[in-house]
């Protein structure tokens, strides 16, 4: 025990003596003090006793898609800290193909007695989507926060990234490094960000380069790597020196088609992501991409959930972020 104070006591700058009193509950010891010990048992990895344990205000369930893509990973990660410092105790649902169905986790949620749901890129991002599901959520009054999609007639906080912004972004710059063919590969165009992205595709390519008929220039394929191959190689053949994805995941295939056609990144074709997802910088070549901003948009995601749970609900309106375009080493001049 000796050696134990002595360790907490060091890790948080105070005496032996206050950590007893911290850890036995007694009086005098300020606030931030107290906080500090409390951290220093965290850190050192020794259990908090049961008294100093903070108590939860509640469950939050998060649902997200599957992990493979780490933007969701990074989202889920930025939301459960966030709630965790709220007091709330965040419950992780995450989708995988041929698993679990969003309506029934939301009803396993349900059963434990949430206090409300976050859906991240969930069935309000699928223009299939029947929204009598989230209809219902609301009219039994559970708080509803959906980031990246949109559904019409639902009564809740949606939170989206720009995506019209972001294909202005992405054009702006390889029209900047002389590439006028210029392809959007991009996933299945029945999700509203896709939908999106290809209209601001479409204005982009209209207002920098005059051009309307791009419709050659789209490629839908699926948001993974493979599918990224799959459609730089169709935009390849069509002429493109340059092409801008859906995701990161994409653009790690478009680039791995390049190469295997015998193209360098970015000397002879140039590359531009989308989410700036972790590890993305680290890539060869470090990938240039179009950030969301996930911190900003998981505080407000958490800060929507936590006043319709305390009955002072955000107006309703979908909230839309400004991306930001991290250049990188995988998009260069065009070569003449």
């Amino acid at each position: 025990m000796k050696a134990r104070l002595r360790d907490i006591a060091v890790q948080a700058g105070v005496s032996e003596a206050t950590v007893s009193r911290v850890l036995n509950g007694k009086p005098g010891v300020a606030d931030g003090t107290r906080q500090s010990v409390l951290t220093a048992l965290d850190v050192l990895g020794y259990d908090r006793p049961s008294r100093l344990r903070r108590k939860s205000a509640g469950l939050v369930g998060l649902i997200v898609p599957e992990l493979n893509n780490p933007i969701f990973p990074a989202f889920a990660q930025e939301i459960e800290t966030s709630l965790a410092q709220n007091g709330y105790t965040p419950v992780l649902c995450t989708q995988t193909a041929g698993g679990v169905h969003e309506d029934d986790y939301v009803q396993m949620l349900l059963d434990r007695g949430v206090a409300g749901i976050i859906f991240i890129s969930g069935l309000h991002a699928d223009t299939n989507t029947d929204p009598e599901r989230y209809i219902a959520l609301r009219e039994r009054g559970l708080p509803l926060v959906l980031v990246n999609g949109y559904i019409e007639g639902v009564d809740a906080p949606f939170i989206s990234n720009d995506e019209v912004a972001s294909m202005g972004l992405a054009l702006e710059h390889l029209v900047s490094l002389g590439h006028r063919e210029i392809g959007l590969a991009v996933g299945p165009e029945r999700f509203v960000p896709v939908i999106r992205k290809i209209a601001g595709f479409r204005n982009s390519m209209q207002e920098l380069l005059g051009r309307s008929d791009v419709d050659g220039l789209i490629e839908r394929s699926l948001f993974s790597v493979e599918g990224g191959a799959t459609a730089a190689g169709r935009l390849i053949d069509k002429g493109c020196t340059a092409v801008v994805c859906g995701s990161d995941m994409m653009a790690l295939g478009v680039i791995r088609e390049a190469r295997k056609r015998g193209l360098n990144v970015p000397r002879d074709f140039s590359v531009v992501g989308y989410d700036d997802s972790p590890l993305i910088a680290f890539t060869d070549p470090p990938l240039t991409t179009v950030r969301q901003s996930v911190t900003a948009m998981s505080a407000a995601t958490v800060r929507a959930l936590l006043d319709e749970i305390a009955g002072q609900p955000s107006p309703r309106a979908e909230y839309v972020f400004r991306p930001e375009l991290v250049v990188r080493g995988s998009t260069g001049a065009l070569r003449r």
